[in-house]
């Protein structure tokens, strides 16, 4: 990778470099070097990479997703209206009080399906997709096993039929392309046909679950009522839209970026130990998230004049980069950050966000990694890699393009 230097807070690195994206961990190490606030040209903003500092900015009522003023939210272009509709509320794109109106009907539909009765089916499910594959003595991890596991877990979670899971992926990967910030117009148009197409199936389930519910997340949702109030068709559609995409991809990264974590770097090891406890199989869980995260980057606009690091001005409305993957590699917080340690006490990282808008969906995000590398491991003790995999091109969104597994 080519190197870059740090002069004056300030850098040049194209996001869309393949060289970067493959390993955009060299940059870190070159922020944690320089220490404090960074300003990315390139995004043409101020960037924290510090841990203390992006998880205090995660919590901070100072930063929020929305820009403090109306009118200066961003005016939708018209191909790209459908799209909107679809995020219109979801809870990434709403801040109090109509997040924390959305995110308490949520939480009460995700305690009611009590995510931990999912692990039977996650396990079986894990298991039916290796008994297609081990006879091969070989897998593309990624397509055979890391991809379909999740979207079939989300499908059944919402209460999508399983028959419209290939639909599920298309649509996922045409609309999360508008999420990296360097999307073409042609990926906006797919991502927009995307939005379109998958509202329109689950208005079609909504309003069969309000005559007939079932047990799934739409019958939840479709059917929760508190003083006489509940949620609209597209409030429902946003969440659910947002649990897949959210969900769904960032899940499949996860566990092929831990799987690559594990063989790359825990050599000579009885990977089954990693999951036999309970405690042990959450701390295994923890530290490979931190270690290869598969979010790297969220934005926040400064809700007032402030300072970064009493550095850095930051004017109301302003945007800010708060860089995960760096942050969960920061030497001042973690000991040889770099490196996977199963036993490793401090257990932090900033994966799956904080404050207000922590993962709602990181119950289940755990406990599926958790046994569908658990399930792998044990049914193929002796996996190795065939070759050195690739990350794709894509920044915000860090997985392998490809895994290579033989036995």
């Amino acid at each position: 990778m080519k190197s870059i230097e740090i002069d004056n807070a300030s850098f040049w690195q194209n996001p869309t470099d393949p060289d970067f994206a493959n390993n955009p961990y060299a940059l870190y190490a070159q922020l944690h070097d320089h220490g404090g606030p960074v300003y990315w040209h390139d995004y043409k903003m101020w960037c924290l990479s510090d841990f203390n500092e992006v998880n205090a900015a995660l919590k901070s009522r100072r930063f929020a997703r929305l820009p403090p003023d109306a009118n200066q939210k961003v005016q939708t272009p018209a191909h790209m209206q459908a799209f909107a509709k679809a995020e219109q509320f979801s809870l990434l794109a709403l801040e109090p009080p109509e997040h924390t109106r959305l995110r308490q009907y949520v939480n009460k539909a995700f305690v009611n399906r009590q995510i931990q009765q999912l692990a039977p089916s996650i396990e079986q499910l894990a298991n039916e997709h290796i008994d297609q594959f081990i006879h091969k003595r070989s897998t593309e991890l990624l397509a055979e096993y890391a991809t379909p596991i999740p979207v079939q877990v989300i499908a059944r979670l919402i209460g999508v039929p399983l028959s419209h899971c290939n639909d599920l992926l298309n649509w996922s990967h045409a609309m999360v392309k508008v999420y990296t910030m360097t999307q073409s117009t042609q990926d906006e148009q797919e991502a927009n046909q995307a939005a379109l197409e998958f509202m329109q199936l689950l208005k079609n389930l909504i309003a069969e679950r309000r005559k007939k519910p079932e047990d799934d997340l739409l019958s939840q949702l479709s059917n929760l009522r508190d003083n006489n109030e509940g949620l609209s068709d597209d409030e429902i559609c946003s969440v659910c839209i947002l649990l897949l995409n959210a969900g769904h991809e960032a899940t499949v990264h996860q566990v092929g970026n831990a799987v690559f974590t594990l063989l790359s770097q825990a050599t000579a090891i009885d990977y089954t130990r990693l999951f036999n406890h309970p405690s042990q199989a959450e701390k295994t869980v923890t530290e490979l998230m931190r270690v290869d995260a598969p979010l790297h980057l969220f934005t926040r606009y400064a809700q007032e004049d402030l300072w970064l690091s009493e550095t850095v001005e930051i004017k109301r409305g302003e945007q800010i980069a708060l860089l995960l993957g760096a942050a969960n590699r920061d030497p001042k917080k973690f000991d040889q950050p770099e490196q996977f340690d199963a036993l490793r006490h401090n257990t932090a990282h900033v994966t799956l966000g904080a404050g207000i808008h922590f993962c709602v969906g990181a119950a289940l995000a755990k406990m599926e990694i958790q046994i569908v590398l658990n399930t792998l491991f044990k049914r193929i003790p002796n996996l190795t890699l065939q070759q050195t995999p690739k990350y794709r091109n894509s920044f915000h969104f860090h997985g392998l393009d490809a895994l290579h597994l033989h036995w």
